[in-house]
C-alpha cells in the first residue's frame, strides 16, 4: 500500500495530516477504491465542533453511501469545496486535492490513538 509519509489513520479508513496547529482530513485510497465512483459529497460546516469519531462528511458513490468520521476532536476551520463541485476528485487524488476538511484539534493527544502507515498497512492486509 503506497501512502504519503506523516499521515495517521483510523480503522474507518480516514487519514489525517498535521499542518502546523491544524490538521487536514481525507479518506484513504483503500476507502475510495471500495466506494467506487464517488458521485456526491456533503461536508460539515465551518465552525462546527466535532468529537473524535463523529461524522464530518457524507459520501455517496455508485455502490453506497458512507459517513466520513473525524479522526480527532476539533473545530472545522475549512472545507474543500472542490470535492463538492467535483466529487470524482476524491477518487483521483485521495491524498492530494481530494481532502475533505481542515480541523483545529482540541485534544492533540488523540493523534496518539491513531495508526501510523505501517500499522494501517498491516490492518488492511488482514
Amino acid at each position: 500500500m503506497n501512502t504519503p509519509d506523516g499521515l495517521r489513520y483510523t480503522d474507518k479508513d480516514e487519514w489525517i495530516r498535521r499542518d502546523g496547529p491544524r490538521a487536514v482530513v481525507g479518506i484513504t485510497d483503500y476507502a475510495q477504491r471500495h466506494l467506487g465512483d464517488i458521485t456526491f459529497v456533503e461536508l460539515s460546516r465551518v465552525g462546527n465542533h466535532v468529537r473524535q469519531a463523529q461524522p464530518i462528511a457524507t459520501v455517496e458513490s455508485v455502490k453506497a453511501a458512507s459517513e466520513v468520521y473525524a479522526p480527532v476532536s476539533g473545530t472545522v476551520v475549512a472545507v474543500n469545496e472542490k470535492i463538492v463541485a467535483d466529487p470524482g476528485l476524491v477518487n483521483r487524488e485521495p491524498y492530494g486535492d481530494g481532502w475533505f476538511v481542515v480541523l483545529e484539534p482540541t485534544n492533540p493527544a488523540e493523534f496518539d490513538t491513531l495508526m501510523d502507515a505501517a500499522a494501517y498497512a498491516a490492518y488492511r492486509a488482514e
